[in-house]
């Protein structure tokens, strides 16, 4: 299958390279190196592997590197739909030195795809990592490789995949010495004629004789479904690690996925699973390990003894001893994120904010870090000052809530950090001290706010509280005080002032998801005096859902919203779709088949404002069908819908 860059897909690129670019600015010397630039992948059927390679050209050897991100971005191809299953990615460093070069196959990203079957074709979404502790193989030609994994159908169905390379050029923290591979494999989990820990063998080490400490990075995602615990992907297990026979972590690989940024997903994106989430660019696990010059060590991963009566779950492990010299500076700080204000997909459950910013802090000096100095403001308004204090052990980062109203004008605003004075002293290093981000205003509104929640058949599941600026509780309904299929219409009238909504749902499968029917189906609104929608929320949300605004003068004009619902999605005839918008539009619905795109039924309903609409589709054959909704012509809305399944 060949692909052409049209000068469509030029354009659009060079469009989604900026916005990746400008969301966040340093006041530093900043390089893009992108491999892979909107690269359509799709799956090999065949061989469950598909690899695209491209090169770079990275700083040369002899230049400094502060820092290395990898940001991800997926999209949906032109000619195609996006693809539906979470299959495991790997990024990985193929060769260095040129196309002689040597072979590295060295793992520096791992992304676990989305279930993205009910996307768009205009949706994306950004993940970022750190990759700085292998600056030591990005340099000058490197291959890179991106390998989609999977055995979905390929000719009608994939992902556009562009990584862009964020380098921050600038003396580094620590310089790194060398990187040793400790484990890198699919471990079988559960056999008891061949126990994992069979494979996980203790690893040594020798430091070398400039290092100061070594740093151990571990990936791992647990795969498969095996009896009885449905492991590896959906069963909880701990991990220990050993550094020099002692104990130095145990955890759960387990990770909760109620609160994934990126959210509705068709599939069953909710569920908890082995250390990852539909959607997910793995972050890894850090232990920095002091060593002296030239001294022998020993690290070793051990799993939960654990036996399976049919073996068949897989760890997917990746780890690496990358060695460091001493820290350049006793005292120096970088920031290396702003949550809360910010545009980033990664950050979406915490955006748009008007209280409260949130960043996230660095040590990357030999001290810990016990009190440091922040201003902070959106630009055109009056700067903050915060003395913060508490600790920071070295290489660690920490997430810091900085106090009071984030300030705005209506539309898009630059937030400003920056720090100064770690412990009192001069920092060492300056250059990574600022960083500003791009973000939405929350929007302005009257003080009269109607809070419209239908429950679902599971209410005890389910609670919201209102906040103002100080943090006091204005209006809540607590667990327990909800009936089942009721809605509530709560009015309340505030005072001038910023206001946060929050609504939870304790089994993190929020007001409707279609692997639940039991539960069945509800709907959150905020609406104004007159019942207009102020904020629509998607059912499907998960663990919880927010909205943030501000009460005042001028009071933004009431927008062209629409709220759709479709349930349910898995039905054996009957399923109803239910619409509301702010004014009255032409509405199309279309039913078609999945795959083939075959339109099976359409209905028109002229300039209508709100309605309920049920569709008996007990004629149909067993399969999956999309409900698309076209409002004056353009899709607004897309649902799978599950037949006799």
């Amino acid at each position: 299958m060949k692909y052409r860059l049209t000068t469509k897909v030029w354009r659009y690129s060079l469009i989604a390279l900026l916005s990746l670019i400008t969301l966040q600015t340093h006041a530093s010397d900043t390089l893009h190196v992108v491999t892979h630039n909107r690269m359509t992948v799709v799956t090999d059927p065949s061989q469950g592997n598909n690899h695209y390679k491209a090169w770079g050209v990275f700083p040369y050897k002899g230049q400094n590197i502060r820092s290395i991100k990898l940001k991800l971005r997926l999209g949906c191809p032109d000619d195609m739909r996006c693809a539906d299953w979470d299959y495991k990615d790997h990024i990985t460093i193929r060769r260095t030195g040129g196309k002689e070069g040597e072979s590295q196959d060295i793992e520096i990203g791992r992304m676990l795809t989305p279930y993205g079957g009910a996307f768009g074709k205009d949706w994306t979404f950004d993940w970022e990592v750190d990759i700085t502790d292998f600056s030591l193989l990005l340099r000058d030609s490197v291959e890179i490789e991106y390998n989609h994994t999977g055995w979905e159908p390929n000719e009608d169905r994939g992902w556009t995949v562009t990584l862009d390379f964020e380098i921050v050029k600038g003396k580094p923290a620590w310089e790194p010495i060398s990187i040793q591979k400790v484990y890198d494999g699919a471990y079988r989990y559960g056999d008891p004629a061949n126990p994992i820990e069979n494979a996980l063998r203790p690893v040594i080490f020798t430091a070398d004789e400039n290092a100061a400490f070594a740093r151990l990075r571990v990936v791992q995602t647990g795969h498969g479904m095996d009896k009885p615990d449905n492991c590896a992907e959906f069963c909880s297990k701990y991990r220990a690690v050993y550094f020099d026979q002692k104990l130095i972590d145990r955890r759960d690989i387990w990770k909760k996925c109620g609160e994934n940024p990126l959210y509705p997903q068709a599939g069953t994106w909710v569920y908890a699973r082995a250390n990852w989430c539909p959607g997910d660019l793995m972050q890894p696990d850090l232990y920095d390990l002091p060593v002296k010059p030239r001294s022998q060590h020993t690290v070793d991963i051990n799993m939960e003894d654990y036996t399976s009566t049919e073996p068949s779950a897989d760890e997917y492990i990746t780890a690496y001893i990358i060695q460091y010299r001493k820290p350049a500076a006793k005292n120096d700080v970088a920031i290396t994120d702003i949550i809360r204000p910010s545009l980033k997909d990664a950050h979406r459950r915490q955006n748009p904010a008007n209280m409260q910013p949130h960043i996230v802090v660095k040590n990357m000096g030999a001290l810990p870090v016990t009190s440091l100095a922040i201003s902070y403001g959106t630009k055109g308004f009056e700067q903050r000052e915060y003395n913060w204090t508490g600790k920071i052990a070295p290489a660690a980062t920490a997430m810091i809530t900085l106090s009071g109203v984030i300030d705005s004008k209506v539309g898009q605003n630059r937030f400003e950090v920056k720090l100064q004075r770690p412990n009192g002293k001069k920092d060492k290093y300056t250059a990574d001290n600022s960083l500003a981000s791009t973000f939405e205003a929350v929007p302005r509104q009257d003080g009269m706010l109607i809070v419209y929640l239908m429950t679902n058949n599971e209410p005890t599941h389910n609670s919201y509280k209102l906040k103002d600026s100080e943090g006091n509780t204005i209006r809540e309904r607590v667990a327990g005080s909800l009936k089942a299929n009721t809605v509530y219409r709560d009015t309340v009238q505030l005072a001038v002032g910023n206001y946060d909504f929050t609504l939870q749902d304790s089994a993190g499968n929020g007001l409707e998801f279609w692997a639940n029917p039991r539960g069945g189906r509800g709907k959150l609104r905020l609406l104004n005096k007159d019942g207009a929608i102020l904020k629509d929320f998607e059912s499907d949300f998960g663990s919880s859902v927010s909205y943030a605004f501000e009460v005042g003068a001028p009071v933004a004009p009431v927008t062209d919203q629409s709220s759709f619902g479709l349930y349910p999605t898995r039905t054996n005839d009957t399923t109803t779709f239910d619409y509301y918008a702010n004014f009255p539009h032409n509405v199309e619905v279309q039913i078609e088949t999945d795959p083939g795109n075959k339109v099976v039924e359409k209905q028109k309903y002229e300039q209508i404002k709100e309605g309920v609409f049920t569709y008996d589709l007990s004629r149909y054959p067993k399969g999956r069908f999309y409900l698309k909704v076209f409002v004056d012509g353009e899709e607004k809305f897309k649902k799978r819908i599950r037949l006799k399944e």
